[in-house]
């Protein structure tokens, strides 16, 4: 009777350790099936959200031009490798001097300090630094996706400090919204 006792907790012990093993390797099974599935996509999607036609491999982007009546002196080039930057990162394209499949240019087109909020005595409580570039894009494979857009940001801070002590946070939070808003347009297609 012990015996027949202890093959049946054997027997158990068995099943169960089988059941775990195989819940074990459905799970891996299922890790590769999606694992193989995201690699076989690499031509049309990165985690970036970009979709991009397997045909484009190169890209060019054109310096900004600064043709703002207030010129900030290091803006065009900060905006044109921010581009750069963000394409090279979010995409699997290669950059090319010339004769790229997608192609950027752009203009600065504004570059203006306002007040947005009026303190009781009359004085700007708040300013706004506002900068507007114009974008030129063509998608020499899909000619249809090409644009030319407008795009704006902007960010306030407070009077009470000067232009000259918090610019340089201010260009980098706009430069930053601006090159995700064109590469969203460009290459993100929801």
């Amino acid at each position: 009777m012990k015996n027949n006792h202890s093959f049946n907790q054997l027997f158990l012990h068995n099943i169960s350790l089988k059941r775990r093993v195989n819940k074990i390797f459905q799970r891996f099974i299922l890790v590769a099936l999606i694992l193989c599935f995201l690699i076989s996509c690499k031509g049309g999607y990165s985690f970036t959200g970009a979709s991009i036609n397997a045909d484009m491999k190169t890209f060019s982007v054109e310096p900004f031009v600064n043709r703002a009546a207030i010129v900030q002196p290091i803006l065009s080039s900060e905006l044109t490798y921010a581009l750069i930057n963000k394409i090279r990162s979010g995409t699997e394209l290669k950059e090319v001097e010339s004769n790229a499949d997608a192609s950027f240019s752009g203009i600065i087109t504004s570059y203006t300090v306002s007040p947005t909020a009026i303190s009781s005595e009359d004085k700007a409580a708040k300013n706004r630094l506002t900068i507007t570039i114009k974008v030129k894009y063509i998608n020499h494979k899909d000619r249809k996706s090409s644009f030319e857009t407008t795009f704006s940001r902007y960010k306030d801070y407070d009077s009470q400090n000067s232009l000259s002590a918090v610019e340089q946070g201010l260009i980098k939070e706009i430069k930053e919204e601006l090159i995700d808003d064109i590469f969203t347009k460009a290459f993100v297609n929801w």
